[in-house]
């Protein structure tokens, strides 16, 4: 009997492929084909975030279409049974995330179920099951938005998180697609360390790990994957980039609020830009140092998820900041000088989760934490993705 099962996990904030329509899209599906040709696995999960895109009222018929692409693709033919969701139901703003998650099973893997949370018991999974639009009802997912009162500084948007459970094998887990606030100004990113962002997006993480681990149904092993907007220390680094330059700090005529930081090199007497910050603008000279080795100096300013130890866990980041990679099509390794780049798309999972992944002995291993397309245009973000054995639970 088989002792493990191939999982494939992805992760992918995808807005803007939808902004861009057509240019992306092609080489985005054959990278993400080539991946499951590649590891072959039995299981996928892919968590999309920001479907639709900014302009979601305009192009949420070609997102829907392209949940069709994947699903109807011959590449994906050997997949039998299908799930889908898809929360497009924008008019509905207290309730829309924009996310959206599918899942597929092999035709080889037989033992396998989907929880009913109003049931509140499994179900054998058969076929193709599609649900877009609203998901209120929806029993075989569990869906939210944050709570507006919960960041009252802060606009409301389309965050949130969804989550479905399974058993494999008689291996339960629950997979929870998540999407955290961005950080809104470099300038106030900077300000202090952590930032308002930071202590904002732990804030709301927490809140999704205490509902996926309440009484309501017995807490299982879980992965949560999504746009968690992780940044780097701003302040930290920026600190640390610019030690021997010289800072100026224009301010607004108007007010004495900040427009830009500028820090300068001295060069001999030629004076050059190091780096510039603005609202939405992070120029660094030195651009290369971000995926230089993979981006493995600035590791040390990845310290969100360092407040979730006690309860999350992650494979070793072995690639560069996942965002914000250039959308010109001829530069898919350059990042845009909007933001810092950042570890932003992640595959975080409980200690439990950790625990029934097999591992092989030491030295090869049969884990694999990586960026999708990292040669090729994918819009903003790279998707990530983690492709493992899932030990089964034989009774």
């Amino acid at each position: 009997m088989e002792l493990h099962t191939d999982v494939l996990l992805v992760t992918a904030n995808v807005g803007s492929l939808f902004d861009n329509v057509g240019e992306i899209e092609s080489d985005w599906l054959r990278e993400f084909f080539t991946t499951v040709h590649t590891y072959k696995p039995c299981f996928i999960a892919l968590h999309f975030q920001e479907v639709g895109g900014k302009d979601y009222m305009v192009n949420m018929a070609h997102a829907e279409n392209f949940f069709w692409t994947i699903e109807s693709s011959s590449e994906m033919k050997d997949f039998d049974r299908v799930c889908v969701y898809v929360d497009s139901h924008f008019k509905a703003e207290d309730n829309f995330t924009a996310l959206g998650s599918m899942y597929f099973i092999h035709k080889s893997l037989k033992n396998i179920q989907q929880y009913d949370f109003s049931a509140k018991e499994f179900k054998s999974v058969s076929g193709h099951n599609k649900y877009v639009g609203s998901l209120d009802g929806v029993a075989t997912v569990e869906k939210e938005k944050f709570p507006k009162n919960f960041w009252p500084d802060i606009k409301w948007s389309r965050k949130g998180y969804m989550r479905t459970r399974w058993i494999i094998h008689n291996q339960g887990l629950d997979l929870v697609n998540v999407h955290l606030f961005h950080d809104a100004s470099n300038l106030i990113a900077c300000n202090s360390s952590p930032s308002v962002y930071s202590t904002n997006r732990q804030k709301a993480l927490r809140y999704v790990i205490n509902r996926i681990s309440d009484s309501s149904y017995s807490p299982l092993p879980f992965f949560l994957f999504g746009d968690f907007n992780f940044r780097l220390d701003t302040l930290s680094l920026v600190q640390n980039l610019s030690t021997s330059a010289e800072v100026q700090t224009v301010k607004k005529d108007s007010s004495n609020e900040v427009e830009k930081i500028i820090y300068e090199e001295k060069d001999n007497d030629h004076k050059q830009v190091l780096l510039h910050i603005e609202t939405k603008l992070f120029a660094y000279l030195h651009q290369a140092v971000f995926r230089e080795n993979n981006g493995k100096e600035l590791l040390k300013y990845d310290k969100e998820i360092a407040a979730f130890h006690d309860v999350i866990t992650e494979e070793e980041i072995l690639f560069p900041p996942s965002y914000p990679y250039s959308e010109d099509y001829t530069k898919p390794t350059q990042y845009m000088n909007t933001r810092c780049p950042s570890w932003c798309d992640r595959i975080l999972m409980s200690h439990s989760a950790q625990d029934i992944i097999q591992r092989r002995e030491e030295g090869e291993s049969n884990i694999v934490y990586n960026t999708l397309g990292p040669n090729v245009c994918m819009g903003d973000h790279k998707p990530v993705f983690l492709f493992f054995a899932l030990k089964n639970n034989v009774h």
